[in-house]
């Protein structure tokens, strides 16, 4: 009268089993890109400001994107492994390569949003405009420069230009700043000032750089100086 027995279970059932589980943690990996681009909504990294990224060339946006990827075809790989008891190592196996993809992906993806909401540090130089007669000349722009680190400071002068343009070296910088960033990275500052350009003077050079790096405005570097000429009128 004793109960009755379940019937044993087989090898091919318990693998097929396992399969099921496998292909569940597959099903998850498949979504890595979604779930990265989730974590970068989240940090406040918006579409345009993706584009802004991989213009500068941010490794981490495209390193976070290529294991979100390879995450899915890892997923996908796992998927198509038949439930055998070798198939299931191997989808292991597989599977164990996806999670390394996704958690680094989510990662990178952090790091890659906070350098790219954070700014270039590059100072921009904007608004300018220059009134008056010759002898009494009213220079008024906006240098503006975001992600600047804390320890980092932007350089602003203003050199007088002869006819080749090149400096009136005689009378040096008519205005040299160093310009340091607030709590937020961020550096904003207005010049207003009154010139009375010396003899042989036929323009103004505008510098605006991060200080003590090269001043050179055509330089191929992703925190470059901006430079303006202004001839006076």
């Amino acid at each position: 009268m004793g109960g009755e027995q379940e019937p044993a279970t087989t090898p091919e059932e318990v693998q097929a089993k396992i399969g099921r589980r496998l292909d569940e943690v597959a099903k998850i990996l498949a979504g890595a890109l979604v779930a990265v681009a989730g974590v970068m909504t989240a940090l406040g990294l918006s579409s345009e400001l993706v584009f802004v990224a991989l213009n500068n060339e941010s490794w981490p946006i495209s390193v976070a994107s290529l294991c979100a990827v390879l995450a899915i075809v890892c997923s996908i790989v796992a998927l198509l492994i038949h439930p055998t008891r070798r198939g299931n190592v191997w989808e292991t196996v597989v599977l164990i390569l996806g999670v390394i993809f996704y958690m680094t992906a989510l990662t990178v993806a952090i790091i890659g949003a906070a350098k790219a909401a954070g700014g270039n540090g590059r100072p921009t130089i904007t608004n300018i405009k220059l009134d008056g007669r010759q002898s009494d000349l009213k220079l008024r722009f906006d240098v503006h420069a975001d992600g600047v680190k804390t320890w980092r400071t932007i350089e602003v002068s203003v050199t007088y230009l002869k006819a080749d343009m090149k400096p009136v070296v005689k009378h040096g910088d008519l205005y040299w700043s160093t310009l340091r960033p607030d709590d937020e990275g961020v550096v904003k500052q207005r010049i207003d000032m009154t010139i009375s350009p010396p003899a042989q003077t036929t323009g103004l050079s505008i510098f605006a750089g991060p200080g003590r790096g090269d001043d050179a405005c055509d330089m191929r570097a992703q925190r470059g100086p901006t430079c303006t000429t202004l001839l006076l009128p």
